[in-house]
C-alpha cells in the first residue's frame, strides 16, 4: 500500500507520555505504555495517524532502593540526539505573557507492513528561551501544579501549532489520552473563532470543536485529574474571559479541571475497560461514555521463545492477533519449554541482580505495578504467618516484586518498606526479590518468566490494567481481584483465578482481611496443587490464557473499536 503523505494523516493522537522503548524514557507506566502499544497496532493497521508528547531529557526517574526499601529518585537522563531526529521547523506559545520556542524531534514507528507513525516530542531547551522556559519539557511529572500546567500549555496549544507547522493540516480527530492534553481545544477554539472572522470566542466555537476531538479518561483516581485553580490559570494562559467564560470550561465557576474541558469538548467520550465504563458514568454523570476495553501490542509483549512457538504454528499471528485463538492446537510440550526458556531467563537476571538465590522448579508470583496504595502490592503479606504455612506444606512457593512509586506518594514509598519488611520476615520459608527501576524490558521479561501474575487493587480503582495482559500472552494465567480488564477475561480455573468471589458480592467483602484470606485460599487449594500435582491441567490454563485473552486483550481489536467508534475511519 502506498505511503500515507503528512497531508493525508488525519488523527492525531495526544499523550502526556509515550512509552516507545526502555530508551526513550518519556513514559511513567501504564498510560504511556498504551501509547506506545496504541503507535505501534496504528502502524501495523496502516491507520493515519500522527502522534505528539514531550521530550523528557530527565525522563521520569530512576528508581534506588535502600536496604529497609525506601526509594530513591535520581534523574533518568538520555540523548535524545541518539535516538530521534531534530526537526527544522520552529513555533512559540505565550505562557505568563512570555514567548516560550519549541521545536520537535521526531521517531518513526514502523508497522509490519512497513507503513509508519510519526511521533513528535516537543522541546523547549532553546537558547532563545529563559533558564526556567527551557526546564519546561525537562521532566515527566515534575515540579509543582505551575509547572504541570505550562507543560500542558506547550502539549496542547503548542501541539496543535506543531503539526500545523509540520504540514499536517488535515487533520480530522484530535485523541486526547487522558486530560493533560485538554488544552488542545483551546487552540482549536481560537482557530474556529479566527476563521469566523473574530478575534473573541463565543459558544457556537464550542460545536466547532467538539466534532474534532475524542477523549479517552483512564482513572478514577483523583490524582489522575488535573485541575488548576482559576488564579494560576489566569496567570499561565492570560486573562482569556472569553474562554473561561464559555460554558462548561471552569469546573464550579473557579476551576480549570482538564477532564471536565475534554469531557466538554469531545464528541465521543470512553474509558479503558467495560467496569470503567460504568465507574465513569456515575463520576461524570450527564456525559454520554462509551467504553473499549484496553489492549497490548502483541508482537512487542511476547517472549522471544513464545514467538518463536507461534511463529511455527500460527505464522499470521503478528498481523492478526485474532488468529491466537488457534493456540487451542499448539504442543504442549512446546508450550512448556518456550515458558521454562522464559523463566530461566528471568530467574537468572533476577538472582544476578538480586543474589536472591530462586530456583527454576519453584513457583515463581510475579507481581509489577505502580506502586500506589489501591494497587495494594502488600496483600500477599497481610498474614505471613499462613502465606509461610502455605510455602512449608502445601508447596514452596517464590514472589517477584518491581515498582516505582510516584516521587509525591509516601504512601506508595511506604508499601515498597512493608514489602521489604515481609522479605525479611519470611526469608527462610519464601525468596523474595524486589528488582528496582521497573521499565518496558524488565516487563517483558516478568510477564513472561513468572508462573502466576499477581494483582489485587481495591475496586473499582483498576480502570482496566493491562500487564496482565501481557502475562496472558505469554501463557501465564493471572490471580487477580475482579476489577478493570479482569472482569471481562476471567474464567474461573479455565484463564485464571479470582480473588474476592464472584464480581457483584465484592463490594459487600471489600475489606483487605477477606480479599487477603480468599488469595491465600486460591492459592493454597487450587493453583499451588494443580502446578505441582496437575501440570497437565495447569499447562491447560496457560494455553487458554493465550487462546482465549491474549487474542482479544490486545490493541489490534482495541484500534479497531476506536476506528469504527471513535474516529470513524474504516482501517485498509
Amino acid at each position: 500500500m502506498q505511503q500515507i503523505t503528512q497531508v493525508q494523516r488525519s488523527i492525531a493522537y495526544f499523550s502526556m507520555e509515550i512509552g516507545l522503548n526502555e530508551r526513550i524514557r518519556t513514559y511513567s507506566g501504564g498510560l504511556g505504555v498504551l501509547a506506545g502499544d496504541t503507535i505501534r497496532s496504528a502502524a501495523d493497521l496502516k491507520v493515519p495517524m500522527v502522534a505528539i508528547t514531550l521530550l523528557y531529557r530527565h525522563g521520569y526517574f530512576r528508581q534506588g532502593l535502600d536496604a529497609d526499601g525506601w526509594q530513591r529518585e535520581e534523574p533518568d537522563d538520555w540523548v535524545a540526539e541518539d535516538l530521534l531526529q531534530e526537526m527544522p521547523q520552529r513555533i512559540s506559545v505565550i505562557i505568563e505573557e512570555r514567548t516560550v520556542h519549541l521545536r520537535s524531534w521526531r521517531y518513526e514507528v514502523k508497522g509490519i507492513g512497513g507503513h509508519t507513525v510519526p511521533v513528535y516530542f516537543l522541546d523547549a531547551d532553546l537558547p532563545e528561551n529563559s533558564d526556567w522556559d527551557r526546564t519546561l519539557t525537562h521532566s515527566l511529572y515534575g515540579g509543582d501544579e505551575h509547572y504541570r500546567l505550562c507543560q500542558e500549555v506547550i502539549l496542547g496549544v503548542g501541539g496543535v501549532r506543531m503539526l500545523q507547522e509540520l504540514g499536517h493540516t488535515n487533520i480530522r480527530t484530535f485523541h486526547m489520552n487522558e486530560g493533560h492534553a485538554a488544552l488542545l481545544t483551546l487552540e482549536l477554539l481560537d482557530g474556529e473563532a479566527k476563521r469566523a472572522g473574530r478575534e473573541r470566542l463565543c459558544e457556537e466555537d464550542s460545536e466547532g470543536v467538539r466534532k474534532r476531538c475524542v477523549f479517552t479518561t483512564h482513572t478514577p483516581v483523583p490524582a489522575g485529574h488535573d485541575k488548576f485553580p482559576l488564579e494560576l490559570a489566569r496567570k499561565v494562559l492570560g486573562e482569556r474571559d472569553d474562554f473561561f467564560g464559555l460554558e462548561g470550561v471552569l469546573y464550579e465557576g473557579n476551576t480549570l479541571n482538564m477532564t471536565y474541558l475534554a469531557l466538554r469538548l469531545s464528541r465521543y467520550i470512553n474509558g479503558v475497560a467495560q467496569k470503567h465504563g460504568e465507574v465513569s458514568r456515575l463520576m461524570f454523570a450527564g456525559y454520554t461514555i462509551d467504553a473499549i476495553t484496553n489492549g497490548v501490542h502483541a508482537a512487542t509483549w511476547v517472549s522471544g521463545p513464545f514467538r518463536e512457538v507461534f511463529d511455527r504454528h500460527i505464522p499470521i499471528w503478528r498481523k492478526d492477533n485474532f488468529s491466537l485463538r488457534y493456540a487451542l492446537s499448539l504442543p504442549r510440550e512446546e508450550l512448556w519449554g518456550a515458558h521454562m526458556q522464559s523463566k530461566k531467563l528471568l530467574i537468572d537476571f533476577v538472582n544476578r541482580e538480586t543474589d536472591a538465590g530462586m530456583d527454576e522448579d519453584t513457583l515463581t508470583i510475579g507481581f509489577a505495578r505502580r506502586s500506589a496504595i489501591y494497587k495494594r502490592g502488600d496483600l500477599l503479606f497481610q498474614d505471613t504467618e499462613r502465606l509461610r504455612k502455605i510455602s512449608r506444606e502445601t508447596g514452596k512457593i517464590q514472589v517477584i516484586f518491581s515498582g516505582k512509586a510516584h516521587p509525591r506518594d509516601q504512601g506508595g514509598k511506604e508499601l515498597i518498606k512493608r514489602i521489604f519488611q515481609a522479605k525479611q520476615e519470611l526469608k527462610d520459608d519464601i525468596r523474595i526479590a524486589y528488582i528496582k527501576d521497573y521499565n518496558m524490558a524488565l516487563g517483558t521479561m516478568m510477564t513472561s518468566g513468572v508462573d502466576i501474575w499477581l494483582n489485587t487493587p481495591e475496586p473499582p480503582m483498576e480502570a482496566s490494567g493491562t500487564s496482565g495482559m501481557k502475562a496472558s500472552l505469554n501463557g501465564v494465567p493471572n490471580l487477580s481481584v475482579l476489577d478493570g480488564w479482569w472482569i471481562e477475561g476471567h474464567i474461573e480455573g479455565v484463564t485464571g483465578w479470582s480473588i474476592g468471589g464472584i464480581d457483584g458480592q465484592k463490594e459487600e467483602h471489600s475489606d483487605r482481611a477477606w480479599d487477603a484470606s480468599s488469595l491465600y485460599d486460591k492459592l493454597e487449594q487450587v493453583i499451588i496443587p494443580l502446578f505441582y500435582g496437575q501440570r497437565k491441567q495447569f499447562i491447560e490454563v496457560m494455553i487458554y490464557s493465550i487462546a482465549i485473552n491474549g487474542s482479544f486483550f490486545n490493541t489490534h481489536r482495541m484500534l479497531l473499536e476506536y476506528a469504527l467508534n471513535a474516529y470513524h475511519y474504516h482501517t485498509a
